[in-house]
């Protein structure tokens, strides 16, 4: 089929709802630029997230489990994939831009740090009177200033539509007419919006929401599945949650003769759909409820419109509360965290006291921030050093600095 390809980039692949993000219709960037002739702007979104060096190092970041502690285990990047094709799945069935959702679901744990949320209370810690540190807020970071990648602008100018999806995909950040200032505002969530009204006492898009509850979905699931491979719990006391109890008896007397591997992913595959199912037959009832017909709509809907249904919230919320006494706290991951606890804070003290223990092109980003004289702007900079590694680049690096014996002969 014949068409005008300098208008390529206002098609998508599916008709969209009139509640969906057009890429035609977006806000733009901050840095106005000419857009694809065979791609839409969102597209061009989740193109640019996929190629960032922050998107690579998240293969060797922890989800739960340390990145030598087995191949099978999920890690930042595995999970952010599996977010990425739920959250697709949803905004298909829904009618809404699978590429936007793609987009934020690809980007929402950019900033996460070395240790998964191990490693991000101890950053917190450390950055506690200079300035704070959120995970959500440094993915912001990532995006807007710290990838380096493009002659005209620092980050990645990405449209306003995934920049609002990964600053609100968990609702709205601000009170209902609060303005956005410095003290209410992590870092860089008030520096975006300075540039562009993000709209932060509002709802986030229909497309963002799929990738926050798609998120949900993997990380709970996903979990159990790693959990159980690891040995913190059981497939019996599995099946005392709500959650599993149904699933895992019509599973056995299907399939009698199952192995334990097999029952296992047949049980994780049915639950994803089960809470996929939830989520899209929740959704469609609050969409005929609501009726919004544009994103504006959504955006003041006063409420999550893809969301659990009040049950499944109730049966996810248990599952939670057992993987966090189970899994989360057991002991061999408490005793990673105990070494986390010494590793980052190390690293992050050596480098905020002598900022010429970074690398050259660090030194040179902390004397263009001012660092060498402002204390918060060493801090940051080292912080987003720091934040920035992978789990052995961090323990090589505390290796490197800290051991008296490392590299002597």
């Amino acid at each position: 089929m014949s068409h005008d390809s300098s208008l390529a980039y206002n098609y998508c692949a599916l008709p969209l709802a009139a509640y969906a993000c057009r890429p035609d219709l977006s806000r733009g960037r901050i840095v106005v630029e000419d857009e694809s002739k065979h791609r839409t702007a969102f597209q061009r979104d989740k193109d640019r997230i996929i190629h960032t060096s922050a998107f690579r190092r998240l293969k060797y970041k922890t989800q739960v489990f340390v990145y030598h502690e087995g191949d099978h285990y999920r890690t930042r990047l595995s999970h952010t994939i599996e977010v990425a094709q739920i959250a697709r799945t949803i905004a298909r069935a829904l009618m809404v831009n699978e590429d936007l959702s793609e987009a934020v679901a690809l980007a929402h744990d950019l900033g996460h740090t070395p240790f998964a949320h191990m490693g991000e209370d101890a950053l917190k810690d450390c950055m506690k009177d200079l300035g704070g540190f959120y995970h959500n807020d440094q993915s912001l970071r990532i995006l807007t200033t710290l990838e380096h990648k493009y002659p005209l602008w620092s980050g990645l100018n990405l449209t306003w539509e995934t920049l609002e999806g990964v600053a609100k995909h968990n609702g709205p950040v601000l009170q209902k007419g609060q303005k956005p200032t410095r003290d209410i505002l992590p870092v860089a969530l008030f520096e975006l919006s300075q540039k562009m009204d993000m709209e932060l006492d509002k709802y986030a898009s229909m497309e963002a929401q799929a990738a926050a509850i798609a998120d949900d979905i993997a990380y709970n699931n996903h979990d159990v599945e790693d959990g159980l491979r690891a040995g913190f719990f059981t497939l019996d006391e599995i099946e005392q949650l709500t959650l599993f109890k149904e699933p895992l008896e019509k599973i056995r007397k299907t399939y009698p003769n199952i192995t334990p591997t097999i029952l296992v992913a047949e049980m994780v595959r049915g639950m994803i759909g089960k809470m996929v199912e939830d989520v899209l037959d929740t959704s469609i009832e609050n969409i005929k409820r609501i009726n919004p017909q544009s994103p504006k709509d959504v955006a003041n809907a006063g409420e999550q419109i893809v969301r659990f249904s009040p049950q499944m919230e109730a049966n996810v919320t248990e599952l939670r509360k057992f993987l966090f006494d189970r899994m989360y706290r057991h002991y061999t991951v408490e005793r990673i965290r105990l070494k986390v606890e010494r590793i980052l804070p190390d690293l992050f003290n050596a480098f905020f006291s002598q900022y010429r223990l970074l690398p050259d092109h660090w030194q040179r980003r902390v004397e263009a921030a001012g660092g060498v004289d402002d204390k918060m702007a060493r801090a940051r900079m080292v912080c987003d050093y720091v934040a920035g590694m992978t789990d052995r680049f961090a323990i090589r690096e505390h290796e490197r600095m800290f051991d008296l014996y490392w590299d002597l002969k």
